[in-house]
């Protein structure tokens, strides 16, 4: 029996213009930005169509941007009868998952990500963190790499991505001597990733505590779909569980590689990227590769793939 999942981008997959056309062209969507801009009390929708990329680039307008522009997609597709069994989000994309599961209101996952970006930027001055992505690294030759920064900095891993992407992070002087010796290592690329904090490390600790405040002013409910956590790549089980997880994702690694994975090994077989960007899709191409099984990964990020997506998942119903 075929399985579908839902999954959500995180932070560093906004553009400009993302969502104008489900805005303009389907009216659940349309009401999912007015009802941002109404809850945020700011003209996000305008920021987001039509602003500065710099301002869309801020931690605190990055994250309920995304967050909006993904559920307008999602709004989108369920207008249409279309739900699936499976669902998780990369890091800031696991709030969508939770919205779309109903353990969080939208307008109450706006206001804690509003917050947590500016939490997570913060944490650490500018300038003293980043991040980098490691390509084409052999894993075992990662705790190398980690320990060679550790008279430099702080240097952890952020992301687990897929069998030939993982993401470290912490402070500039310690990533660049990870960076170098990755690649001293056989790495193929080191790339320093246009970010302005060291997301997923030890270091924005201080950011998990002041957003623990802010999720226990909200009311969480019960989950309606089985929602995979980033933090050990297993599903929550019950909302009791939803603070501690989503306190410890703002400074623990993001295991996506480990999440998609575990919804393969339940016999998920299609997967659905929902928001802006295409990188999920990609990276769960070469999990299924490197498991040797078969999967399809869709997305949905304008009207145009949005009506293909539909195409295709009614059809193979």
């Amino acid at each position: 029996m075929s399985k579908r999942a839902f999954i959500f981008p995180g932070q560093g997959a906004q553009h400009i213009g993302m969502g104008r056309d489900f805005f303009q062209k389907i009216k659940e969507s349309k009401m999912v930005f007015e009802e941002a801009d109404e809850t945020l009390n700011m003209g996000l929708s305008n920021l987001i169509f039509n602003g500065e990329d710099d301002d869309l680039k801020k931690t605190e307008n990055t994250q309920p941007a995304i967050l909006t522009a993904s559920i307008a997609m999602l709004k989108a597709l369920e207008n249409e009868g279309l739900t699936c069994d499976y669902t998780a989000g990369l890091s800031l994309g696991e709030y969508s998952s939770l919205v779309m599961s109903k353990a969080i209101r939208f307008s109450d996952a706006l206001k804690v990500v509003r917050e947590r970006g500016k939490f997570m930027q913060e944490a650490v001055p500018l300038g003293v963190g980043g991040m980098a992505a490691l390509l084409g690294l052999n894993r075992d030759n990662l705790p190398q790499v980690l320990l060679s920064a550790k008279d430099y900095g702080i240097v952890e891993v952020a992301n687990y991505n897929s069998p030939d992407q993982i993401v470290i992070s912490g402070e500039v002087q310690g990533l660049r001597i990870a960076c170098k010796k990755a690649m001293e290592l056989g790495a193929k690329k080191a790339v320093e990733l246009p970010v302005s904090a060291p997301f997923h490390t030890s270091l924005l600790s201080p950011a998990g505590l002041r957003l623990k405040g802010e999720l226990e002013k909200i009311t969480l409910g019960d989950l309606k779909s089985r929602v995979i956590s980033n933090v050990d790549g297993k599903e929550i089980s019950s909302k009791d569980e939803l603070v501690s997880k989503l306190v410890d994702q703002v400074s623990n690694s993001v295991l996506w590689h480990q999440s998609i994975e575990y919804m393969i090994n339940q016999g998920v077989d299609t997967f659905v990227e929902i928001g802006p960007g295409k990188s999920l899709s990609g990276f769960v191409k070469r999990i299924g590769k490197s498991m040797g099984v078969e999967v399809k990964a869709m997305n949905v990020s304008d009207v145009e793939s949005f009506e293909d997506t539909v195409e295709k998942l009614t059809k193979g119903a």
